[in-house]
């Protein structure tokens, strides 16, 4: 464990050099802040935030020079005592161009803000698209302007928007800070244009700057596009700080809290307790003692469905519904026999209904729910199948797919096919989705894939009247097994934004308290129905 906590802190300390020293120094020698130092100004001194989308992009486009972080550096946290979404380009990376994964990161930071009614601020300073990739951001649904259609849903929804522009803002990228309900400028750095001195002078033959094209006297004072100028990045961030702070409270949804109360454990309690062998047999119950209010927790049918913790607790006074894959070997009783079983996060029927009804309580008493997944699927087998696993499991993910309470999810060890899917992965729609860097996730195992993808190989060759050679098996199987290895990575999927970032074990008390706090924000929440289910 302290070897991968260390290989994320390096990898965290390096996202935060963007495009590298060079580049860092060049950006602040134009008068500028860097896209990091513009989200501290802006936040609460002495109040926790939470990063979205940290490692997005990560080891991608490599080919292009790379996108760390996406180009983008996304937080939930506080300004004045209010909580807010923060997107503040990164002009180190391609001068904050706009890589696939880059709008795909501004596209999830406005969906937080939709799901749980939270300002959103954008501290703007991009040349636009990315040309080279155009055709991976220009046109489809989730690409470049989708970014826009959201400015304006969210300001039919009543969620304002401040933009500060900070540096370059260019043709349709330019939409974005002048669609906010704010759009502030700084002088001499900031402009905002559809079409640069060059673009307009081979268009159009008309010879002009960008400064009087687009600067901040030209649109505070003569276009009215921008509300106010201000001459430096310090002044620019206390101006939003400053109507943030006017910004009156709004209804709650009013989830249960109390004053909170420390963990049994401490949270670094984890990095002992969880085993390195991802195959291993370890108590969840001990875990979630580091993570919930020492003696909040109420389990849910304890003796019924042991392979999944159903349990109400509180984690820093917030009540929560907790659905947890459990991997400890316990006595299992079996047509009147009774035997040790290694249950390895095996989700069986008795599991799996135990867990629907569970989600349907909590969706009943408004009751936030947060999966903890060790799962490497449903139990498979002509007993499973004729006990009607499928059915089972159907009902857990109608119930768990309809819930209209908050979902949270934490990734702690394997994540494998549609257990990913019951225990409230990305496709879901947890409210936010993390991963801890012991994760593992995919269709299956590396050696669950490579035996399977084999015997289909060595079928196929068969029937060709092929016998493969012991030595060529082991070759296949080896090179299935490390692709699939490579796959497997938390950070992989992190660079996707198939999860919100990974994170160290000790934040996700953090990241649970703010994500409820976020969606307190919201009292709006549809109709609770489970849909058809055959019982």
């Amino acid at each position: 464990m302290q070897e991968l906590l260390a290989l994320l802190q390096r990898k965290t300390e390096a996202l935060h050099l963007g495009g590298g020293p060079d580049k860092i120094r060049k950006h602040k020698e134009k008068g500028k802040l860097t896209a990091w130092e513009r989200v501290f100004q802006l936040l609460d001194k002495d109040k926790a935030y939470v990063e979205v989308g940290k490692f997005a992009g990560d080891e991608m486009y490599a080919e292009h020079g790379g996108c760390p972080n996406g180009g983008v550096v996304v937080v939930i946290g506080y300004i004045c005592n209010k909580l807010c979404v923060v997107v503040s380009n990164d002009a180190t990376v391609k001068a904050g161009a706009w890589f696939p994964i880059t709008a795909k990161k501004n596209l999830r930071a406005q969906e937080i803000a939709m799901e749980n009614h939270l300002p959103i601020i954008y501290l703007v300073d991009s040349a636009g698209v990315y040309l080279p990739l155009q055709d991976e951001i220009f046109p489809d649904k989730e690409h470049f302007g989708r970014v826009f259609r959201n400015n304006a849903m969210l300001s039919s929804m009543g969620i304002p928007q401040l933009s500060a522009i900070m540096g370059s803002c260019v043709a349709g990228g330019a939409y974005l800070p002048i669609m906010s309900d704010y759009a502030l400028i700084v002088e001499g750095t900031g402009s905002v244009f559809l079409a640069g001195s060059y673009l307009v002078k081979s268009s159009i033959g008309e010879v002009i700057d960008n400064e009087s094209l687009g600067g901040a006297n030209t649109h505070c004072e003569i276009s009215g596009v921008t509300d106010n100028k201000y001459p430096d990045d310090v002044s620019c961030l206390q101006a939003i700080r400053n109507i943030v702070d006017k910004f009156g409270d709004q209804p709650k949804a009013n989830f249960s809290r109390v004053a909170a109360k420390a963990p049994v454990y401490d949270p670094e309690f984890i990095y002992s307790f969880l085993p390195e062998d991802r195959l291993k047999s370890y108590d969840m119950r001990e875990l979630l003692k580091a993570i919930v209010d020492e003696g909040s927790m109420e389990e849910y049918k304890t003796d019924y469905g042991k392979t999944i913790i159903c349990t109400l607790a509180r984690i820093d006074g917030w009540a929560v519904g907790i659905v947890a894959n459990q991997r400890e070997i316990v006595k299992a009783k079996k047509a009147g026999n009774s035997s040790e079983m290694q249950m390895g996060g095996v989700i069986y029927s008795d599991s799996a209904d135990k867990a629907a009804r569970f989600i349907m309580n909590c969706n009943q008493q408004k009751i936030p729910l947060v999966f903890f997944q060790d799962v490497t699927g449903f139990m498979v087998g002509s007993r499973s199948e004729q006990g009607g696993i499928i059915k089972d499991g159907a009902k857990m993910v109608n119930a768990m797919a309809n819930s209209v309470v908050p979902k949270f999810t934490f990734i702690v060890g394997n994540s494998y096919g549609a257990g990913n899917y019951a225990m409230c992965g990305k496709a879901y729609d947890p409210r936010l989705i993390f991963a801890w860097p012991t994760a593992k996730m995919a269709v299956m195992s590396g050696a669950s894939a490579g035996k399977t993808l084999l015997q289909i190989h060595e079928a196929t060759l068969k029937s060709q009247g092929v016998v493969i050679e012991q030595e060529e098996k082991d070759k296949k199987l080896a090179a299935i097994e490390e692709q699939y290895n490579a796959q497997l990575s938390p950070y992989y999927a992190a660079s996707r934004l198939w999860v919100d970032g990974v994170i160290d074990p000790r934040e996700t008390r953090n990241i649970i308290s703010i994500g409820i706090e976020s969606a307190n924000q919201n009292p709006e929440s549809k109709r609770y129905n489970v849909g058809v289910i055959q019982v």
